[in-house]
């Protein structure tokens, strides 16, 4: 389990980012973490990765405070996948998928067979195993994206081989904005292939976005943030309803269930409550 309780933080003292967040990220769970601009959601992300800690408050994995462990042990069992990969050189697919791997090895040991092995098949997952000689730059967006999220998953898709301790020890991939600046076509690929790693990899998934028709129709579980604190938090269908969204956004909404089961959220107006 996941969790962040009562969880404050903030980059400017006089104005939190959040403001004392609990959260409960369960194994299996596809979670997703809704809010306007500026409501928490990179920063609650952030804490859930062990890349910002807690000014008040605690993050747990599986019990045990992130602040504790080493990056290294926490990196096999968390992977983010960032809303944008800048990268210095020309890597080659393989080369940025190895750096998924960083984690398992000692000071100064090279990749081995077990290693190779890891990319290949996490590139194999993300249907990205043909583009493994190509340079990174020269992929499109959506290409871009699944090689990201095969370097994720070379990260923390070896724990149960690699490391007997961690066996029961639950995993989880964070994403920032995986479809932005997508479009239609590869925003649709992003979302099966998510779905497809969820129920074969059985990690937990947390997905941070403004997409809320993603997810409604990939997560199970919601957060709604709103100024630095959960506004509602549940079942996809408790959460993302037209009053929450009313109160949350300003804007009125109605949201349909299409015959392929994606969720349609549809924008009516402003919300007459919300104008001035």
């Amino acid at each position: 389990m996941l969790t962040a309780s009562d969880a404050w933080f903030g980059y400017d003292p006089r104005q939190p980012a959040l403001n004392g967040v609990s959260v409960e990220i369960a194994p299996n769970a596809v979670v997703g973490i809704l809010g306007p601009n500026g409501s928490g959601k990179t920063t609650l992300l952030r804490l859930l990765a062990g890349t910002r800690q807690p000014q008040r408050g605690s993050v747990t994995l599986d019990g045990a405070p992130l602040a504790r462990a080493s990056r290294a042990v926490l990196a096999r069992r968390i992977a983010v996948v960032p809303q944008e990969t800048q990268l210095a050189f020309d890597y080659s697919v393989a080369e940025v998928a190895m750096m998924g791997r960083y984690p398992h090895l000692g000071a100064f040991e090279i990749e081995g067979p077990r290693d190779i092995a890891a990319v290949d098949e996490a590139l194999a997952a993300t249907g990205t195993l043909a583009l493994k000689t190509r340079l990174f730059a020269t992929l499109s967006g959506g290409e871009k994206q699944r090689v990201v999220i095969a370097s994720a998953l070379a990260q923390i898709g070896s724990v149960q081989r690699e490391d007997p301790a961690a066996e029961t020890g639950s995993r989880y991939l964070l994403l920032d904005e995986p479809t932005a600046s997508l479009d239609l076509a590869y925003q649709l690929e992003v979302a099966t292939l998510l779905r497809a790693l969820h129920d074969e990899r059985r990690a937990g998934i947390v997905i941070s976005t403004h997409d809320i028709g993603l997810a409604g129709t990939l997560c199970d579980r919601l957060v709604l943030l709103r100024g630095g604190t959960v506004h509602a938090a549940g079942a996809t269908d408790d959460v993302l309803t037209p009053a929450n969204l009313r109160d949350v956004f300003g804007v009125d909404t109605e949201i349909t269930r299409h015959r392929s089961g994606q969720r349609v959220v549809v924008p009516i107006g402003r919300s007459r409550e919300a104008r001035p």
